[in-house]
């Protein structure tokens, strides 16, 4: 008898109810079953069986065209592990040759902690390192995870977090921490690597990636790991000012990150920060994704687009200044969507954000100007 592919307790918990297909974008997008989570597990049961082999189209297709954004989760009356079942479904789904190239290429690239490093270097430099007060062992520091493409594309982010809490360490020698792999058909990767991560970060680890938030503490356990916002509601903030945008408080939305919404339940925290110097305003679909989704934008780009267009009618239509994101992956798209439509909403970081406000609220002799981020 063959080897299971799924973890049948997991397989076994849906119950076809489909609360799941509202909440599921691209079940939104198409109106096809199949293209649902319940319909996908229906697929997954059907490869367990052998009613239908690896290689069969609909099988490839669903698998690459799932978001994983797991919005089915919250809303399953069964608790449907599904962003586990899609990790076991790529698991088997993407190896060997079905590897779509850009994975392959990415994951080889990351798996290597120089390459990582060097990521950081066009950036500029994020900022020496500090030990809290009254800490000289590494165990006790609290760590800021500096991710990988994040330390490429947007290295201020970093550096916002550690004006915002200047205990925060930067260690330099830090890898990735494995989201991308789990991701992408490397779930055994994933996890050696985010234990790697966690001998190169012992102590608390805080990440401004909800994406890597989420797959670490998926492995490593709630109490090692925090998302910024997380870090910052139970350590606090520095003075803050309120940002002005002619003569009135700015006008701010958020774009949430879909792992850490669905996966580890924070949505509430940035929402308070940026409630404490700007007026937040609520986007109607700002806990849906925005369709970068890790590998997403580069697999399926006209997919991906498909589903971010409605959300920039959204942020448009709510007449907001500043749209918030916790992740950079969704930072790098809403960035370039909301640029070819020539609109003037900046995208931030929260740790830009705030340390915007921040900077607002020292002395002027102190004062070294707001982070530059958006668009």
């Amino acid at each position: 008898m063959s080897p299971s592919i799924f973890t049948p307790a997991l397989l076994d918990r849906c119950i076809s109810c489909g609360f799941c297909l509202p909440a599921c974008p691209t079940y939104d997008l198409t109106k096809d079953e199949a293209s649902s989570p319940r319909g996908r597990i229906t697929l997954m049961r059907a490869l367990e069986t052998g009613a239908l082999p690896a290689d069969d189209p609909t099988l490839a297709r669903e698998a690459s065209f799932c978001l994983g954004c797991r919005a089915c989760e919250p809303v399953c009356p069964a608790g449907v592990e599904y962003g586990a079942l899609l990790e076991q479904w790529r698991d088997h789904q993407w190896s060997g040759w079905r590897v779509p190239l850009i994975v392959r290429v990415l994951v080889q690239v990351v798996r290597r902690d120089l390459l990582v490093r060097l990521m950081g270097f066009p950036g500029g430099n994020i900022g020496a390192g500090r030990p809290k007060a009254g800490v000289g062992v590494a165990a006790e520091r609290v760590h800021l995870m500096l991710g990988c493409f994040e330390r490429a594309m947007f290295p201020r982010v970093a550096r916002a977090a550690r004006r915002l809490r200047p205990e925060l360490w930067k260690q330099s020698a830090q890898g990735c921490c494995g989201a991308l792999h789990a991701h992408n058909g490397e779930s055994d990767e994933g996890i050696k690597m985010a234990h790697r991560l966690a001998e190169q970060l012992p102590g608390t680890i805080v990440t401004t990636s909800g994406g890597c938030a989420a797959h670490l503490t998926s492995v490593l356990g709630r109490d090692r790991v925090l998302e910024l916002s997380e870090y910052l509601t139970r350590e606090g903030t520095p003075p803050l000012s309120p940002l002005m945008v002619d003569g009135r408080r700015a006008r701010v939305g958020i774009q949430d990150s879909c792992h850490l919404r669905n996966g580890m339940g924070v949505h509430r925290q940035p929402r308070a920060l940026i409630a404490l110097v700007a007026d937040y305003v609520d986007i109607p679909s700002a806990g849906r994704c925005c369709g970068a989704a890790g590998t997403y934008s580069l697999l399926r780009p006209q997919d991906s687009r498909a589903v971010l267009e409605p959300k920039l009618d959204d942020v448009e239509a709510a007449g907001v200044d500043y749209l918030v994101v916790v992740n950079p992956g969704c930072q790098r798209q809403l960035i370039d969507g909301l640029r070819r439509r020539k609109s003037t909403v900046r995208v931030l970081h929260l740790a830009e954000l705030l340390a915007k406000a921040a900077a607002g609220a020292e002395p002027a002799r102190r004062r070294t100007g707001g982070v530059g981020g958006g668009h």
